[in-house]
């Protein structure tokens, strides 16, 4: 009978601490949330995943309070809620940060659930989600060098994980100092306007070093940190946020072992049609090359990745018959579609996602080259440049390239043009222009003189334009076999899912022995 009372009493103390972590113990605190515009963290999770799917570990976790400061630290928890979960089927790794337990921050206790998570994801082989929303590490445990001396090592064991399971982070809430190195570390990154920030250090911190006055928002807002291509996305609710990943993840397998999920499509596709009118013939004149992906692939298939960051080229995200693949193209209506400093670094990162996940890549290019000039050497064009040529050369993803209509210089180069990176079908459309450069800039350079010193300067420039606009057309690239195939706008599309249909989902590499290549500085 004593030995059931005390069992009993375990128990109830057991369910009484378990209880204490939750929202129904915590009224007040989710109220505060709530007036925030905010969910709570176990409400994050409820929208996330599929319904029942969640399994809680760590939750009667309590802070450390071995230190002059945490002897009164009231933090269920320790800040963080972490499990495994379902989503739409599939198995995560999950942590959502508390931030109505001490702002969300974490300390020792908050760590290890987070190298427990991170384990969980290596040897099961599964994605890591985050639902970050605190203020990093707890510093009433971080003044005191007994504790901080030991470092992070969670990061290092993250850099492990890179490439082998896909990392997402929603940054739900004021993220500044450790949850913005969890973003820098994560493949795609989602904010929610008006209620997301982040940023190496927050405004108090700059104030405090620098004494600049910034608001939070101006500092490291949704919408600037997406021009500063530091998130991927920025959405209006924390709902179209979690819809955002469930997206992302969709197109993605569960581990870099597997292949990236295909899906059964219907056969229509209202868009497709469309294409033939999309791109005009004339160089000079602007488009939209959305228009040109939402005709190619399947209909409502796409997840543009960083829409407001560089927007001179378009990454994406999207369907070709039911099979992932990911989308560079030129955007002409921004700089011309030339490729800056930001670009490079765009299209760099992006393509060293597919390729660590098996999806194929499609270049549709429509590039007057790289974009020189002074800001181009201040801002490190030469290396940035070098880095979307370094990632290119090391995938090993089937890559498929469509001329469209410019494609000069490095810039075709870079963007998988003709035969430079051996792609696995290289076409081009009967308005494509394929040169060094432009007819335009070969005068201006070469032909300068000679033209000068004419009878008549603008009929002989005229003359010169003439004779060499008939070399850099297509029929000439289909000749000397740079390009498989000149096709129609409308036949591409057919001709690309029966080229993914047919390629492996990796190409062997046949490197020299070595432990890795050496990123562009």
């Amino acid at each position: 009978m004593g030995l059931t009372t005390e069992a009993g009493t375990v128990r109830a103390q057991i369910e009484s601490a378990r209880e204490s972590g939750r929202d129904a113990a915590r009224s007040e605190a989710v109220a505060k949330q709530h007036s925030l515009g905010k969910l709570t963290a176990r409400e994050r999770i409820a929208a996330l995943v599929d319904d029942g799917s969640f399994y809680e570990f760590g939750a009667l976790v309590q802070p450390t309070r071995d230190t002059a400061f945490t002897g009164e630290v009231d933090a269920p928890g320790d800040g963080v809620v972490t499990g495994s979960a379902r989503i739409d089927d599939r198995p995560v790794a999950l942590a959502s940060f508390d931030f109505t337990v001490a702002g969300g921050s974490n300390g020792t206790s908050g760590s290890l659930k987070m190298h427990r998570l991170v384990a969980l994801a290596r040897d099961e082989g599964v994605p890591v989600v985050m639902l970050l929303d605190g203020g990093g590490h707890r510093l009433q445990e971080g003044l005191d060098s007994w504790h901080f001396a030991w470092g992070f090592g969670l990061f290092r064991e993250m850099v492990q994980l890179s490439g082998y399971v896909p990392i997402v982070s929603v940054m739900a809430g004021p993220n500044f100092g450790g949850p913005t190195n969890f973003a820098a570390m994560s493949d795609f990154v989602v904010m929610v306007r008006g209620i997301s920030a982040m940023g190496i250090a927050g405004p108090a911190l700059v104030r405090s070093a620098t004494g600049e006055e910034v608001s939070k928002e101006d500092l490291g807002g949704a919408d600037v940190q997406c021009r500063n291509g530091v998130a991927d996305l920025a959405v209006d609710s924390e709902a179209e946020a979690f819809d955002a990943v469930r997206a992302f993840l969709s197109f993605l397998p569960t581990n870099s072992g597997h292949d990236a999920p295909a899906i059964d499509i219907a056969d229509a596709h209202p868009d497709a049609a469309d294409i033939a009118h999309v791109v005009p013939e004339n160089p000079r004149v602007s488009y939209d090359v959305r228009s040109v992906v939402d005709a190619l692939v399947d209909h409502r298939s796409v997840l543009e990745v960083r829409p407001t960051h560089a927007p001179n080229v378009v990454t994406a995200l999207a369907r070709l018959g039911g099979r992932p693949v990911g989308i560079v193209a030129n955007q002409p209506q921004h700089l011309g579609g030339a490729l800056d400093a930001a670009a490079c670094d765009k299209v760099a990162h992006f393509v060293s996602v597919c390729d660590a996940f098996g999806i194929a890549l499609l270049y549709l290019i429509d590039v007057p080259g790289f974009l020189g000039g002074s800001a181009a050497e201040s801002n490190q064009l030469a290396r940035r440049s070098g880095r979307m040529l370094f990632e290119l050369g090391r995938a090993s993803v089937p890559r498929f390239s469509v001329v469209m209509r410019k494609g000069y210089g490095a810039g075709f180069i870079a963007m998988c043009g003709g035969r430079s990176f051996d792609a696995d079908l290289a076409l081009a459309w009967p308005t494509a222009e394929i040169a060094a450069t432009s007819v335009d800039g070969a005068l201006d350079i070469a032909y300068r003189r000679e033209i000068a010193g004419a009878d008549d300067p603008a009929a002989h420039r005229a003359a010169l334009h003439r004779e060499f606009s008939a070399y850099i057309n297509p029929l000439a690239a289909g000749q000397g076999f740079g390009v498989d195939d000149v096709v129609n706008p409308e036949q591409t599309r057919d001709l690309l899912i029966h080229a993914l249909e047919r390629k492996p989902r990796r190409h062997l590499v046949h490197t020299p022995a070595k432990s890795h290549p050496i990123s562009p500085h």
